[in-house]
């Protein structure tokens, strides 16, 4: 396929080929993705697996402020476990496209549990210092750079294409169901015993989602004809990504709210302790009321039969995002918090799977690994940058203010993505029926509402 939307090959849809490539808005069925037996294998291993994440995840920042009380040293762990995924992801993404992405996400959890069991071991001998922290978060970080494009790309290997929308929100739905339960657990765990039984928790949890992998039923992987070095192979992932507007300003807008909005997460520990004053258990509501509003927002798009509106909903819900993040700054109040924290968990999952869901349908399947590492380049990537510069601004100016200084900035990027979605709504549409013809549709009589199709309304 030549590079670049313009240049994208596209054949007119008739009324039946449109009607499957926009869905059907009363066949709404929430779980239909579930019917493929390695997606339900996918979904029940994962959903153990990120509860343990999620424990993990909430325990570190609190071990690392119990030993510090540094919301700089904060935003230090969080640049170095994600600071690998920007800085490797392209090369995640070549190997994802090149290997068997089952394979990579088998050895990639794999390497998650032993650092799990690792950082467990440590903090329950009462020998884990500060660097180690840092040092095993980039070594996560590492992995999470091959297993992200990997598991990203390997969704539409394990559902037919007019189920993608739906799997993908049922994953979020899934990673959100465990943000609900897993800072919950660990607020319970950390105040009881300890953060070293929440990583030992997290390491065991792995075996679920290995046992689901293993347990697959997947074709036998051809390796592709290698016509292009390593370095080449990436590379032209990252031009169609440059060249192809729709993906470009989808990305640039997810790469700016996670440069600026993102790094809440990472201050939330500082929020729990010195603004809101609720402690350990504090911080588990806290991060349990943004899972619970990502989860309802999950749910939203897995109601969803179709991608039109897509892009009008990647724009609202990031002004939404931003508008509660100023909010949950300027708030001193527990329960206000964990109230305004809801609608901001939902708005933000809205943006990324809305986000992803778009992205993977305009996508073509041969730059689909290295696509999907751009995605999570821009995702997960620049959060290590927006986390070092959002702990340095809390640590002079307060967390409060670094919060609300990012929920402005989201704003203003959300009313830019908005006045340009008119002018990307043809590229959007040509690539998503190009995507749909290449997945064995056949060609239709051109009709009207085929110009319907696009990244808006």
């Amino acid at each position: 396929m030549t590079l670049g939307a313009e240049t994208a090959p596209f054949r007119p849809a008739g009324r039946r080929h449109y009607s499957r490539i926009c869905g059907d808005v009363s066949s709404t069925q929430p779980f239909r993705a579930l019917r493929h037996r390695n997606f339900r294998l996918f979904f029940s291993g994962q959903l153990i697996s990120l509860i343990g994440t999620w424990m993990q995840s909430v325990a570190q920042s609190w071990l690392i402020y119990r030993l510090t009380h540094s919301a700089l040293l904060l935003g230090a762990v969080g640049f170095a476990g994600q600071i690998p995924i920007f800085l490797i992801a392209p090369i995640g993404g070549h190997l994802a496209d090149r290997v068997d992405r089952r394979r990579i996400i088998i050895v990639a959890q794999t390497c998650s549990m032993i650092l799990a069991f690792i950082l467990a071991a440590m903090t329950l001998s009462g020998r884990i210092l500060e660097w180690h922290i840092v040092v095993l978060a980039a070594l996560l970080g590492i992995v999470n750079a091959f297993d992200m494009p990997a598991r990203q790309a390997f969704i539409v290997q394990m559902v037919e294409r007019e189920d993608l929308m739906n799997a993908i929100a049922l994953n979020s739905s899934m990673f959100n169901g465990a943000r609900i339960v897993g800072p919950a657990v660990a607020g319970i765990l950390v105040a009881a015993i300890g953060e070293g039984w929440c990583f030992f928790a997290n390491a065991v949890s792995y075996i679920a989602v290995l046992a689901g992998l293993f347990m697959m039923k997947t074709p036998k992987f051809v390796p592709p004809a290698m016509t292009m070095s390593a370095l080449q192979n990436i590379a032209e992932g990252l031009r169609f990504v440059s060249r192809t507007a729709p993906i470009r300003a989808l990305l640039l807008l997810l790469a700016i709210v996670s440069f600026t909005a993102m790094p809440y997460a990472v201050l939330m520990p500082v929020f729990a302790d010195k603004v809101l004053h609720s402690g350990a258990r504090g911080l588990g509501i806290l991060m349990g009321a943004s899972g619970v509003g990502a989860l309802a927002g999950s749910i939203m798009l897995a109601l969803r039969s179709t991608v039109r509106g897509l892009g009008t909903w990647v724009a609202v819900s990031c002004a939404i995002f931003g508008a509660m993040l100023a909010a949950f700054g300027a708030s001193h109040v527990f329960w206000l918090s964990v109230a305004i924290l809801v609608p901001l968990g939902a708005s933000m999952m809205v943006q990324m799977s809305a986000s992803n869901t778009l992205i993977q349908s305009m996508v073509p399947d041969e730059l689909r690994g290295r696509v999907m590492a751009a995605y999570t380049m821009m995702f997960m990537g620049m959060g290590p940058l927006g986390s070092l510069a959002g702990g340095t601004v809390a640590d002079r100016v307060g967390a409060p203010v670094a919060v609300m200084v990012g929920g402005g900035i989201t704003l203003v990027a959300a009313a830019v993505f908005a006045q340009r979605l008119p002018s990307l709504r043809g590229p959007a549409r040509q690539m998503i029926l190009a995507q749909q013809a290449a997945g064995g549709d056949p060609p239709q009589e051109a009709t009207p509402t085929g110009a319907e199709i696009a990244i808006s309304d």
